[in-house]
């Protein structure tokens, strides 16, 4: 017999069913409870609400779990590329070497942007927000390519769409970087792989040529595939249900962006070097800090520490810690904020205040000082975040749209005033 779940609410039982996942997660299909008994549930955060079945992540956050399409994280960041894992997660298989090969053909075809988008870049003012900028330049791109709005294209239409933005997001990054930076803009070259690409428009100048380093760009395809995917997170439920009204793929993703945007969601790394910029301003007295972070009274908190998700470690953590290790042994960078960062690092893994309450340098610690030893500016970081993010918000999407979804359309219980009449100013 399938499993049931009951409910009872003013005397009456209702029955519902147990889905079990293939990891044997469970939940209660209450997709007819208002139907059948006239009540919602209320689940502020959704913390507890399934809003999707998904094949495409499955993370178990007691256990430090993280597999893309079954695939773990470690065997995925220590051998494959990052477009190898957005071929994974957008079609559900790896490639095989032909296809890879047309997969890259087709991101190589598209990495440059209209010229006329200089104009939108020239607008802003320098001191704009890289991540705002790329949210409108994202969604912008649906006015270059009106097609994109149709819902009922045909696959070939939607892969390309898919395929332009993989191209064209390391190369509005670069120039929303360019930009802020007042620095002329570089283009791609497409000779170059898809890191050493977008480090190369990052860091070329007209007077010198910039040649990406093999130890910096495997750093950075490490973390790019690191961030691909985390299951149903803010910016990804953004994707979806923004997606569900059959917005078209460029808004979705400019939704997920200012979703991302957040120093609760994707600004974590940026929070991590402003802490340690902070804690450096200070004077580096370390032992007052943690005292600081210890002290329940105190509002400081330790920022890259431990994760809501992963109780216990975080499995990208720990990958990540090593490519940290490499960058700034070869770079040889000298930063006196790094170095409180790798005193703090040794504290929290050593310190069993933090070792017992799971408070652990997470990757957004790791990512933070490698951005930063890559004299990459805070403001970039989350667009760095963005850049890794990206396929897995079309793989998410693409999934609902392949599945039907319904619009989004939550639900609420009100808490306002009773009907009441209207009074003429007069006799207020």
């Amino acid at each position: 017999m399938s499993e049931t779940a009951k409910i009872e609410i003013e005397g009456k039982s209702y029955e519902f069913p147990v889905v079990t996942g293939s990891e044997n997660e469970k939940a209660i299909d209450i997709k007819k409870l208002r139907g059948t008994t006239g009540c919602i549930t209320i689940d502020p955060g959704f913390k507890n609400t399934g809003s999707t079945t998904s094949a495409i992540t499955y993370l178990d956050g007691e256990n430090g779990i993280l597999r893309y399409r079954g695939y773990p994280i470690e065997q995925l960041a220590e051998k494959a590329t990052f477009l190898e894992v957005a071929f994974l997660l957008i079609y559900g298989e790896l490639p095989t070497k032909s296809e890879l090969e047309n997969f890259q053909e087709s991101i190589t075809k598209h990495t440059l942007v209209h010229e006329d988008m200089k104009q939108f870049f020239e607008a802003y003012p320098a001191k704009a927000h890289p991540m705002g900028v790329m949210a409108s330049m994202v969604c912008s791109l649906s006015t270059f390519y009106p097609e994109s709005q149709d819902p009922n294209r045909p696959k070939e239409a939607i892969d390309l769409t898919m395929h332009r933005l993989i191209a064209k997001l390391p190369t509005l990054a670069a120039m929303s970087y360019k930009n802020a930076m007042r620095h002329p803009f570089v283009y791609p070259k497409n000779e170059l792989g898809y890191c050493e690409n977008f480090l190369n428009m990052m860091f070329s100048m007209p007077t010198e040529e910039y040649t990406p380093d093999p130890v910096v760009a495997e750093a950075l395809n490490k973390l790019l595939i690191l961030h691909a995917d985390h299951e149903q997170n803010c910016s990804a439920s953004t994707v979806r249900i923004v997606g569900s009204s059959q917005a078209n793929l460029y808004a979705s993703i400019s939704a997920g962006v200012s979703a991302l945007w957040g120093p609760l969601h994707g600004g974590a790394n940026q929070a991590v070097i402003e802490m340690l910029d902070k804690i450096q301003a200070d004077g580096g007295d370390l032992e007052k800090w943690v005292a600081k972070a210890k002290d329940k009274n105190d509002p400081f908190r330790l920022m890259g520490f431990g994760h809501r998700v992963y109780k216990n470690f975080d499995p990208r953590a720990k990958i990540i810690k090593k490519a940290c290790d490499d960058v700034l042994e070869k770079l040889g960078v000298e930063d006196p904020a790094l170095d409180i960062a790798k005193k703090l690092e040794k504290i929290a893994l050593e310190d069993p205040y933090f070792v017992e309450r799971g408070l652990y340098p997470n990757v957004d610690f790791y990512s933070g000082i490698i951005y930063k030893a890559l004299n990459i500016p805070t403001e970039m970081f989350t667009v760095m975040f963005a850049l890794g993010r990206l396929p897995g918000w079309i793989a998410q999407w693409k999934e609902m749209v392949e599945n039907k979804e319904p619009i989004g359309r939550p639900r609420q219980i009100y808490t306002g005033e009773n009907q009441r009449d209207y009074v003429s100013i007069d006799k207020r």
